[in-house]
């Protein structure tokens, strides 16, 4: 993401998508009846000697919608945003969506820019310039390679052959042969130099990172191997778990939710400075004592979830909005949506 303008005075800030986690983070800190302002297509209406209009071609115009309804497609790599035309050529009152993509411009104005609001768009800018880290889980047998984008984790091949001896036959694939179809994936999933993780149980692990060093080397220069106990997506969320343990997950957003959560749930466990669910995240904000509000997206635009974020942020607090879309979101969302890290212990 690149902010292209901003003007405090009358809330306008204009920026430019770069890639996917732009649109996530859009996603986030729109509101209803904030102000989005993008070149867009709508059909004209053309007024014929027929009774009934005909339907006119779609034409490129600006608009201004005011938005009531934000939906973020991730497979379709589109941002939909739904509201009501307020300022344009034509149609004012009418509905539109606008269909945000990557390389898309468009202005956002709020009456009130919230701290935790800018503070997200500071960070898609300067994680704009990160490259993607990819994963490979390796099994005796199998392997799944995914990516990390800001929002979550995306499976995007899993190969499983029948491993044999040495050599090929008629049922059977060599372990090099297997290795060599593993890097066909990834050499079509990521680019020579970019940060690999390859994780999972016993020695399969080190043997593909070994053979690579020989064969591709260019593909793992910045590759970690990481021990887990399983190779799946199951053995990646435990990598995301230790995630602030690892050089190549430092800073990245997922694993930063997942460890503030995971920071929660053993503050829970031997009973130390915490508080969940709505009710007693309220009371300890009262208090003065929350040190990290947690909150799932889902809550960030009711009326009690802003109250609570602008209060924290009032004491002194900090405020972290978790995704729904990752373990670490769903457990989170088990606790009622609400976490907090406190300064201190209250009964």
């Amino acid at each position: 993401m690149k902010i292209l303008h901003q003007d405090t005075r009358t809330g306008k800030i204009k920026l430019r998508v770069d890639n996917l986690d732009d649109l996530w983070h859009i996603k986030n800190i729109l509101n209803p009846e904030d102000i989005v302002s993008a070149m867009t297509y709508r059909r004209e209406e053309t007024q014929s000697d027929k009774i009934r209009s005909e339907r006119g071609e779609k034409k490129r115009m600006r608009l201004d919608i005011e938005v009531e309804k934000v939906e973020f497609h991730e497979f379709t790599d589109r941002l939909r945003i739904l509201g009501v035309i307020v300022e344009g050529p034509q149609d004012l009152g009418s509905y539109h969506t606008l269909n945000v993509t990557e390389g898309d411009q468009l202005t956002i104005i709020k009456e009130e820019w919230k701290s935790h609001e800018l503070d997200r768009l500071k960070e898609a800018v300067e994680h704009s310039q990160k490259p993607v880290i990819t994963f490979v889980g390796m099994e005796q047998g199998e392997a799944t390679i995914s990516i990390m984008r800001q929002y979550g984790v995306k499976e995007m091949a899993h190969v499983s052959p029948n491993l044999g001896g040495k050599m090929y036959d008629s049922d059977k694939i060599s372990k090099q042969d297997f290795f060599d179809m593993i890097m066909t994936k990834l050499e079509h999933i990521t680019e020579p130099g970019s940060p690999l993780v390859i994780y999972g149980p016993g020695f399969f692990k080190e043997d593909f990172y070994e053979w690579a060093k020989d064969k591709r080397p260019e593909m793992v220069k910045y590759a970690e191997v990481i021990p887990a106990g399983e190779g799946g997506m199951t053995g990646l969320h435990e990598v995301l778990k230790r995630g602030q343990e690892r050089g190549s997950l430092d800073g990245q957003r997922m694993s930063y939710e997942s460890e503030k959560v995971e920071d929660l749930l053993k503050e829970i466990k031997k009973d130390g400075s915490y508080a969940y669910g709505e009710g007693s995240v309220k009371r300890a904000v009262d208090m003065g004592a929350v040190e990290e509000l947690l909150i799932i997206d889902t809550k960030v635009r009711d009326e009690h979830g802003e109250q609570l974020m602008k209060q924290t942020e009032q004491l002194g607090g900090d405020v972290v909005v978790i995704s729904s879309t990752h373990e670490g979101g769903e457990k989170l969302e088990a606790l009622g949506g609400y976490g907090a890290l406190l300064r201190y212990k209250i009964e």
